[in-house]
């Protein structure tokens, strides 16, 4: 019998593994581990780079204590091309036609260099006007062959491939009635949006901008290295009077231009729900516990704003709390770890 396979967040800047059971009453975790990725990370075409990346994977299945062989993976939104989009009620017979149709309209790269996968999120009953929902995902075949020569580099296996929004969803969306939801989550080099209409993905987006912009900008301002930089913005955030409200001036200009987009997408979601207004906006990531930022968002959305906690879905045990405390940059790898 195959084990079940664990998650693995390959991310910028860090790369995240989680391997959980599943029990009556949730899942048991059975490892997480974070450890920082090579510098090259997965862009690199380099053999070199490769082997680097796939020496860093076994050396976080080794901390872990992983014994499967078998994993979850997720491609970065800003490689991929994920687009919630509106169809007219058909089979799925109709449908495995037309989607190659649909999709020629949003992935505006050659259809045959791109691996295609859709899913049905809702195909109205009866004969009225209301049309089908379907999440259409594009990612290039090149970066998903890439992926799977270094994961074999590093003895494993791939069970699954999706994007990472996907994955946070699932770790995040865990209630029967799950509010109306914006999810935000910043990464080291672009953030992603995505809403939440009854318990349902309805809206996706990504921003060529995260936390190493954010670092980079106080680096400048202050005359720091980069990683001087990531702990000032790790300790002070926007909220010390001195030094983080320095900080909260400098990253202004990068913040407003997330807000921006936050709020077309509210707009967009307002048009559309006009009966069930986002309830709450969720943080992710690596830069979700910014100091002051859920603050920042919240007094200019008007949304209450928290940071996400995967570890919701767990079901009652001791976990380290270094792991709780950095919650919200495991949502991706949970979200793939909780997927068969």
């Amino acid at each position: 019998m195959k084990q079940k396979a664990f998650g693995l967040d390959i991310g910028t800047s860090s790369i995240k593994a989680v391997w959980l059971s599943r029990e009556s009453k949730g899942f048991l975790l059975q490892s997480a581990q974070m450890l920082p990725a090579p510098l090259k990370g997965m862009v690199s075409e380099s053999p070199l780079d490769q082997e680097e990346m796939a020496k860093s994977i076994r050396a976080i299945t080794t901390e872990s204590k992983i014994s499967t062989r078998y994993v979850n993976i997720a491609l970065p939104e800003n490689q991929v091309y994920t687009r919630v989009v509106e169809m007219p009620p058909l089979s799925d017979k109709e449908l495995s036609s037309a989607i190659y149709w649909e999709a020629e309209q949003y992935i505006p790269v050659p259809l045959d260099t791109i691996t295609l996968d859709y899913k049905v999120l809702k195909r109205p009953e009866g004969n009225g006007l209301e049309k089908m929902q379907v999440l259409l995902v594009g990612a290039p075949t090149a970066i998903i062959d890439k992926y799977e020569h270094v994961l074999n580099l590093a003895g494993l296996s791939i069970n699954v491939v999706e994007t990472e929004l996907l994955s946070m969803v699932r770790s995040l969306v865990v209630e029967d009635k799950f509010p109306a939801s914006l999810i935000v989550s910043i990464g080291a080099v672009s953030t992603s949006l995505a809403i939440i209409h009854d318990n349902m993905l309805v809206f996706t987006y990504s921003l060529p901008t995260g936390g190493v912009a954010l670092s980079r900008a106080i680096a400048s301002d202050f005359g720091f290295a980069i990683q001087q930089a990531e702990e000032y913005k790790k300790v002070y955030g926007l909220v010390d009077k001195t030094i983080g409200g320095k900080i909260g001036k400098v990253t202004e200009p990068i913040l407003f231009s997330i807000l921006t987009e936050m709020k077309k997408a509210l707009v967009f979601y307002g048009s559309k729900y006009p009966n069930d207004p986002i309830k709450q906006i969720i943080l992710s990531g690596g830069s979700a516990k910014l100091p002051g930022l859920a603050t920042y968002f919240t007094s200019n959305t008007g949304v209450e704003t928290a940071t996400a906690n995967p570890w919701k879905i767990l079901a009652a045990q001791e976990v380290p709390k270094d792991i709780i405390e950095n919650a919200a940059e495991y949502t991706i790898a949970v979200g793939l770890a909780m997927r068969d």
